[in-house]
């Protein structure tokens, strides 16, 4: 059995027209009849029913979609699994984490976690959490530290993937101070005056925090997004500029408030988004020191 015939079966499945279905796969009509044909004969039944135009699947074929779904998506899942298995007896700990938990609460954290067991060498990956979530799926990473809420769920869903939460932390709407130490940008401003928005680019996890919890109550305020981004550390810089009100990670901007460089946008705490940090393993998770990581992790959350 060829794999390519699972490709040119789904692309069939789905117009039933052989001709589009051929020139989709890039070879001859006569050539992709004959694959469906050998799929077909390898099976044993027919797959389609060619009595009618477009062509329909038979219920075997209904019945085989799904399986080849399946089964193509567990070969592409088969290089990270084989690296998975390579290097279960590896001591080093792959992690991938976001950019503002890397700069700041990852290596706090490892530290304390350094008091539940030994650690050995880690690889950390720093990305956007849309491209730390595809590091994990693709088993180029042991680990994900990232954002968490109930209120945003992201792509990965139990069963296949757990999760522990090992922190928290407080998304806060911050503008730089004006003359007199009170925000220079605020959401309560004045009677048709517009609030200057700093926010995150649509792929953003902390976009997708900020507008699943606040977005719904900003849209009825007037504003103005005067710049976006993707990271965190990037409208943190715009804040500081005076540009206008971002949401950050009161982890991230601890210092600048404490020295002033920073203020609270509003007084409404309803405003302030608290959010757990979540640590993601696959269920499957595979090698000794990714297990001791794992379970030192769950250990610490828990006290």
């Amino acid at each position: 059995m060829n794999f390519l015939w699972l490709d040119d079966f789904l692309v069939l499945a789905e117009s039933g027209n052989f001709s589009r279905a051929a020139e989709e796969r890039n070879v001859t009509q006569p050539a992709f009849s004959r694959r469906i044909r050998a799929l077909e004969g390898w099976l044993g039944v027919e797959l389609f029913d060619r009595s009618s135009q477009p062509a329909r699947l038979t219920e075997t074929g209904e019945w085989f979609k799904g399986v080849a779904q399946e089964t193509l998506a567990r070969v592409a899942r088969l290089p990270g699994d084989a690296r998975s298995v390579s290097e279960a007896q590896s001591a080093t700990l792959r992690l991938a984490a976001t950019h503002a938990l890397s700069f700041t609460f990852l290596p706090r954290w490892l530290r304390a976690l350094e008091s539940h067991t030994t650690l050995g060498p880690v690889s950390l990956f720093s990305d956007v959490l849309q491209r730390c979530e595809t590091l994990i799926q693709q088993g180029k990473v042991q680990f994900l530290i990232c954002h968490t809420h109930p209120g945003a769920a992201g792509s990965l869903e139990a069963p296949r993937w757990q999760s522990t939460r090992i922190g928290s932390d407080v998304l806060v709407p911050v503008s730089a101070p004006d003359r007199q130490g009170a925000a220079a940008h605020t959401l309560e401003a004045r009677r048709g005056a517009t609030v200057p928005v700093l926010a995150y680019s649509t792929d953003s996890g902390m976009g997708r925090l900020t507008r699943a919890l606040v977005g719904e109550r900003l849209s009825r305020l007037r504003t103005r997004v005067v710049f976006t981004a993707h990271l965190a550390s990037v409208l943190r810089t715009m804040a500081l500029d005076g540009r206008g009100v971002a949401w950050l990670p009161h982890s991230l901007i601890e210092e600048d408030l404490a020295a002033g460089r920073l203020v609270p946008a509003t007084r409404d705490e309803a405003w302030s988004v608290e959010t757990g940090i979540g640590l993601f393993r696959s269920a499957d998770l595979v090698g000794k020191s990714a297990q001791a990581f794992w379970a030192a992790a769950v250990q610490a959350g828990a006290q």
